[in-house]
């Protein structure tokens, strides 16, 4: 195998484990201190023409020195998907569990925000949830949104 062909088959690889990453698309301050509401755009990766939406709090410099608790974020968030495109359904997980879309670390290692696709097939809808997932505890702070699926093109 030459090189370049091994390199490209390395990158397409990586391609796959790689974390799906958001793309902050908004930031609305809060407070004097400095606290602020981000707003991250994310695209599933294996469903064209679905973009969520996620909004959640990140603490600032100031608060962090002030409150003490320097590693970890609020497990808040709110999410709202749509349909931002022709939808096309690739190889989805179907089961009652889902499959996850999306995680980011909400402190150094106990805590992190996670985004999971439910297929309802009978309804014909997706549902993504966002959630926190605690080490030591669950979390019952949660968003869920819907993407109602309309002539889409399902893979069998």
């Amino acid at each position: 195998m030459t090189r370049t062909p091994l390199l490209a088959a390395l990158a397409a690889s990586l391609a796959l484990v790689a974390p799906l990453s958001a793309e902050q698309v908004g930031e609305v301050g809060v407070d004097w201190v400095g606290n602020d509401i981000i707003i991250d755009a994310i695209q599933d990766p294996k469903v064209e023409g679905v973009t969520c939406h996620i909004a959640y709090f990140e603490r600032s410099l100031i608060d962090r020195l002030s409150q003490g608790n320097w590693f970890e974020d609020p497990s808040n968030a709110s999410i709202a998907c749509r349909q931002t495109g022709p939808i096309r359904l690739g190889d989805i997980d179907r089961s009652e569990d889902g499959e996850q879309v999306f995680r980011e670390s909400r402190s150094i290692v106990l805590k992190s925000l996670r985004i999971k696709r439910i297929f309802d097939e009978a309804n014909q809808t997706l549902i993504y949830l966002a959630h926190a997932q605690e080490l030591n505890q669950g979390s019952a702070k949660m968003s869920i949104s819907t993407v109602p699926l309309y002539n889409a093109t399902i893979a069998e």
